[in-house]
């Protein structure tokens, strides 16, 4: 099907706009931040396990993971989405001997509708936190 010259002109455009703003990141050590604008995906960076700024890094995994979820849902609410809304979720995992657990806390958070999700093993995380997600969610 082809698309009308001002679609296409739109997409252009949305892609390349140089208005679009970063917003406040995380208060980590680092470049992050979520870009903002015009879009039909809202990006959600590394929630680790954090309870009033404090990575809760000497938790099981499992917990860590449970607090990651919660921090997401929060920064999904704040943007007016729920985990609904997500499409695509990256963990970061730094012992795949925990996978299990991980697994079950992650199962509990989502209804029987899963978003994609990919798990990566790492070597390390901010705090010494064991877990760490990335969200996709769609904002139509």
């Amino acid at each position: 099907m082809k698309q009308s010259t001002g679609d296409q002109k739109q997409k252009l455009s949305r892609a390349s706009a140089s208005n679009r703003k970063q917003r406040a990141g995380t208060g980590h050590i680092g470049a992050y931040g979520q870009r903002s604008e015009r879009s039909d995906l809202l990006f959600v960076e590394g929630q680790l396990p954090t309870v009033d700024g404090v990575i809760e890094g000497e938790q099981p995994a499992a917990e860590q993971m449970k607090r990651c979820l919660s921090n997401l849902r929060t920064a999904l609410a704040e943007q007016g989405r729920t985990l609904d809304d997500v499409l695509k979720v990256t963990v970061y995992l730094t012992d795949f001997d925990q996978y299990e657990a991980v697994n079950d806390a992650y199962q509990a958070s989502f209804d029987e509708r899963f978003p994609a999700r990919s798990v990566v093993g790492v070597s390390e995380l901010l705090g010494g936190a064991s877990v760490q997600v990335d969200a996709v969610a769609t904002i139509e």
